[in-house]
């Protein structure tokens, strides 16, 4: 795809430039485009995860648990952090995942009134069937994009998230 190439966000903008000639519109051809690309991630995640039986946030809680190795276990707290949910939240997902056999709740052997949630092997062949389909997917998205490409967007994206905070 030539670089000179116009989309959609480009009439866009250059409509608003037209009606607006005293607003700088520079941010909406960065914002508009993460916005648009937003969605077409969304799409492909909802697919990896339907492909894999699995809801968007049973994979957010499965993927800490994989990510955290052998033996694939978490303290509740450890996984609020991660996931970023109130703790009303966690415990009914917590639920909702034993009830599926996906964790288990097991009594913290380094303090018996801690517990631990504890993937089973189900849990682990369904996350890890769903990151599988999703870095397909994600590639399949950066498809068009040349490697060094993908290095500079990846540095210039992660240069805007540590200044938000991120």
């Amino acid at each position: 795809m030539p670089q000179d190439a116009e989309d959609e966000v480009d009439r866009i903008v250059d409509a608003w430039n037209r009606e607006r000639p005293d607003l700088d519109f520079a941010p909406l051809h960065v914002l508009s485009r993460v916005g648009r690309l937003s969605k077409h991630l969304d799409r492909a995640r909802r697919a990896a995860f339907t492909a894999s039986d699995l809801e968007s946030w049973e994979f957010d809680v499965l993927s800490a648990l994989r990510r955290a190795g052998a033996p694939y276990q978490l303290s509740p707290k450890a996984l609020l952090q991660q996931t970023l949910v109130s703790s009303g939240t966690m415990t009914n997902r917590i639920d909702r995942l034993v009830e599926r056999g996906l964790v288990e709740r097991r009594t913290d052997p380094s303090d018996g009134r801690g517990i631990l949630v504890v993937m089973t092997s189900t849990g682990r062949d369904a996350v890890d069937a769903a990151i599988t389909g999703l870095i397909a997917a994600e590639s399949d998205l950066l498809g068009d994009l040349t490697s060094d490409d993908r290095e500079r967007l990846t540095g210039l994206l992660r240069a805007l998230s540590l200044t938000l905070g991120d």
